[in-house]
Formats: C-alpha cells, sequence, structure tokens
C-alpha cells in the first residue's frame, strides 16, 4: 500500500460517524507536499507529488486500505448548544502508525459534502486552505501541539462564498479528529454504551497511561485537562488567538485544531479579537484560559456518569479535576514568561516584573514578538532596539532597571542567556497582513511563490534570516488587519 492505512475509528459502530464519498476534483493541480511530514508517516513523498498520489489527495481516488468516514459530534458553539454537528466538510480517510509509533489520522478538508454538511457544500476555498497549512506548520515548528499539513492541491472548481472562488483542498494529520464535542454528542443523547466505548478508544489511543488507573475515567478527564491546560499557555507565550474556541474545535488529544479565524497578536493587547464572528469578545487573546476552563467543564460533564454512579460523588470529583486547571496553566504560562524574559530561576516577585513589562507594553502599544525577540539583544546590554518600539521609551527604561537586577542575581552567562531567551522568543511568525497578502497572491494572480516562502521561513521561526526580514516587520497602518474569517 502507498499509505499504510490502520483504521481503528472506523470499527466502532457506525453511530460514531457515516460513510462518506470525497468529492471528485475536475481539475486537480499540487500545490505543495510535505516532505518531512510524508517521512514521519511512512509515507513516499514522491508518490504523494505523482499523477496517482494527486488523484487521492484530491479526492479523484480512494487509496487502498482507506476507509473514508465522516465523524459525528455536537458542540457548544459560542455557548450554545447544537445537538449535531459533525464533519460537514471533511473526510476521514484512515489512520497510520507512524515511524515513532505514533497513530495519525489522515483527513481531506473540503472533500465535499457529508451527512453532517446542514446545507453547505462541504468545500474549501483556496485562502482558507493556505492558512491552515501555512499557520498549522507554523506552530509545528514553533513546538506547539498541532494538526499538520501533508498537503494543499487546488480542486479546479470554484466555491461560491462572497464571490467565486478558486475551490481547494487541504490534507490535514491529527493524532486524533475526537473532540469535546464528540463526548457532548453521546452524552446528550443518553448513550451510555457509545459514551464509553468512546472513552476506552480515547484512553487506549492517547492516555494509555491512565487505563490502569483505579478510576480510568477521572484519570481521563485529569489528563485532557492537563493537556488542555499547557497547550493555552503555549498560545499564549507566542500571541496566538484561536478565534473559534467553541467545545467541537477542542481536541482531546491536545492539540490545536481547526484554523479558522486564527491571528496572532501585533501590538500586546489583552482584549485583541480578530474573529469576525467573535462581536462580544468571548475568545480575545486574554479570555482563552478561561474558555479553556469552560469547555473543559463540559467535557467533565459528558463524563459524570462514567467517573461515578452516584451524581453527587461524580460532580465532586469532576470538580476537584476542573480545579487543577490553574495549577497547571499558571506555572506554564508564568515559567514560560520567565523564559522569555532570560530568567532560569524563579524568584516570588517575577510576576509583578512580568505584569509591569505587559501593562507597559499595552500602554505604549508595544509589538509582542519583536520586543520579546529585542529582549535577547537588550539582556546583553543592547537596549534601543527593545526600547524604540515603546511610544515613550523611558517605561522600557525604566522597567530595565528592575529586570537587570533581576537579571543579575539569576546566574547564568550573558552568552547562555541569550541562546536560551532567543530558543523561545520567535523571530518569525505568521504576520497576518502577510498571511492576507499571500492569500491575495494566490487568489487573485495564482502566483504561490509568496506562500512557499512563508512556509520555508516559518519552519524555522527562532533562527535570524536576513533574507526575510520583511516577514518580520510589523504592519504599517494601512497594512493592518482587522478582522479573520472562518472558511465556511
Amino acid at each position: 500500500m502507498q499509505i499504510p492505512f490502520d483504521n481503528s475509528y472506523a470499527r466502532l459502530p457506525e453511530r460514531f460517524f457515516a460513510p462518506a464519498e470525497p468529492l471528485q476534483s475536475p481539475s486537480p493541480a499540487l500545490v505543495r507536499v510535505n516532505r518531512a511530514l510524508a517521512g514521519e508517516l511512512g509515507i513516499d513523498a514522491g508518490w504523494l507529488e505523482s499523477a496517482a498520489g494527486l488523484e487521492v489527495l484530491s479526492g479523484r481516488a480512494i487509496a487502498e486500505g482507506s476507509q473514508p468516514i465522516a465523524q459525528a459530534y455536537a458542540g457548544h458553539q459560542f455557548g450554545n448548544f447544537v445537538h449535531q454537528l459533525g464533519d460537514g466538510r471533511a473526510i476521514l480517510l484512515g489512520e497510520v502508525v507512524d515511524r515513532d509509533g505514533r497513530r495519525r489520522d489522515i483527513q481531506l478538508k473540503g472533500a465535499g459534502r457529508t451527512a453532517f454538511s446542514r446545507g453547505g457544500d462541504g468545500r474549501a476555498a483556496l485562502g482558507p486552505v493556505l492558512r491552515e497549512y501555512l499557520v498549522s506548520e507554523a506552530m509545528a515548528a514553533l513546538g506547539i501541539p498541532t494538526t499538520r499539513a501533508l498537503a494543499a492541491v487546488t480542486t479546479g472548481e470554484p466555491v461560491i462564498r462572497d464571490a467565486l472562488l478558486p475551490g481547494a483542498m487541504l490534507t490535514r494529520i491529527a493524532s486524533s479528529h475526537i473532540r469535546v464535542g464528540t463526548f457532548q454528542y453521546f452524552a446528550a443523547r443518553g448513550d451510555a454504551e457509545a459514551l464509553r466505548l468512546l472513552t476506552e478508544h480515547v484512553l487506549a489511543r492517547h492516555y494509555p497511561e491512565a487505563v490502569g488507573a483505579a478510576n480510568p475515567y477521572r484519570a481521563l478527564l485529569d489528563a485532557v485537562i492537563s493537556a488542555q491546560a499547557s497547550l493555552v499557555a503555549r498560545w499564549l507565550l507566542v500571541g496566538f488567538i484561536h478565534g473559534v474556541m467553541n467545545t467541537d474545535n477542542m481536541s482531546i488529544a491536545g492539540e490545536t485544531i481547526d484554523y479558522g479565524p486564527c491571528a496572532f497578536m501585533d501590538a500586546y493587547d489583552a482584549a485583541t479579537v480578530f474573529s469576525s464572528i467573535d462581536r462580544m469578545g468571548r475568545y480575545a487573546y486574554g479570555n482563552q484560559p478561561r474558555m479553556a476552563h469552560w469547555n473543559l467543564t463540559r467535557l467533565a460533564e459528558a463524563l459524570l456518569s462514567l467517573i461515578d454512579e452516584d451524581q453527587d460523588a461524580a460532580v465532586e470529583q469532576a470538580q476537584d479535576a476542573l480545579a487543577a486547571f490553574n495549577a497547571t496553566f499558571e506555572p506554564a504560562y508564568i515559567g514560560g514568561l520567565r523564559r522569555k524574559i532570560g530568567l532560569a530561576s524563579e524568584d516570588e516577585a517575577d510576576g509583578e516584573l512580568i505584569n509591569t513589562l505587559l501593562t507597559r507594553m499595552s500602554e505604549n502599544q508595544v509589538d509582542f514578538t519583536l520586543l520579546f525577540r529585542a529582549l535577547g539583544a537588550a539582556a546583553s546590554g543592547e537596549d534601543e532596539p527593545a526600547r524604540a518600539l515603546f511610544i515613550d521609551p523611558t517605561a522600557f527604561d525604566s522597567w530595565a532597571i528592575d529586570w537587570r537586577a533581576r537579571l543579575a542575581r539569576d546566574g547564568q552567562s550573558p552568552d547562555a542567556r541569550r541562546a536560551a531567551m532567543d530558543s523561545v522568543n520567535p523571530a518569525f511568525i505568521p504576520r497576518n497582513h502577510r498571511v492576507e497578502a499571500m492569500i491575495e497572491a494566490a487568489v487573485e494572480r495564482q502566483d504561490f511563490a509568496p506562500f512557499h516562502r512563508m512556509v520555508d521561513v516559518l519552519a524555522r521561526p527562532f533562527e535570524d534570516q536576513p533574507d526575510a526580514a520583511d516577514l518580520a516587520q510589523p504592519p504599517l497602518p494601512h497594512e493592518r488587519v482587522a478582522a479573520t474569517f472562518c472558511g465556511t
């Protein structure tokens, strides 16, 4: 087999999914294959780039061993529960066990209508496909758990959104596509057997260490809470805003999933929102930890009947598990910020030092990514790149006095500190205005050179790349992106 499928989700009862046939692209063309990822999966990248590979990546052919299905799930969308969602434009082709022994899903996104499409066309436009490919791969390079992009193709057929747009498909890789909403789907139906089967599947696949626990269902809840608390902390440390943190967009595997109206913050402001559909700021940058906890509370509710037959005892255990969210999130977030400002040790006053910096960054509209990268130079005495980012440079100067006093007590050598800081403070992120320009070039002029360039640069985010200095620059006033949009 060209793709070594070893499917497990398709062996669950039929009510977990619906069989699905991918849309056959009329005139597909390859945009890019992720050759390194193909190697990890044990798939020949050369075959993926061949005519036969393109047939599979565009839905025109079903690979040997593939069992195409659309997964069923429910979810809270902006706080409102929807009883049935499911894969409306994505089809799970199957699973492979990669070269490290990890089970991974292979999914076609934009592959046409399924039983869960709810009136949608099931297709994807080129822009959102390129955005997800670029941003998910950038997140992987930043060391943040995420779904991955194996390939992007154009379909040769337009899709109708606010205008006629070129169609495309993304081949997405994930540890699984099981979501909080998958548990909600069965809990809402009172399907105890399916809920138990799903839980056992997730335990075996993602958290095998919890299988032998005294209460494996509580252990699963603990594990997912820990994974999500750590994940959201990592988002904040690079200025990432998911944009649509609904429960159907929260992965049980602890990976970032569904890159719709996502964006990276330019000037630091905890209230930053880009998503055009998030009119109340529910999923603003600074709200993401609270919303993650809210989503996890919905998972706990779905698991109550498994955690304990006694409802009161189950609620008590769930509350105990949820109380541990901050115990994981806070050390991950504060510890990450310590490393970003060059500290290797802990001090009780570090929180105040960090909060003072963030407050002054917000007051001075300081670019989040540039400032933390510039602190590496400032730690070695080169202050000007950092202080020049402040409207009032004295705001940096007065903070830097306390910062340097703290660094002096930390005990690292200047060279070691600079190297450590540069390893956690990226020089490059997917700048929103650059992403939009890249999409415009591809959609309007069929020019994919900016896309390929950005993918290549963002694969090495912590390296200084002088030839790509333009991609590190924040937007000029006329380049600022005010809103990002979902691809549906």
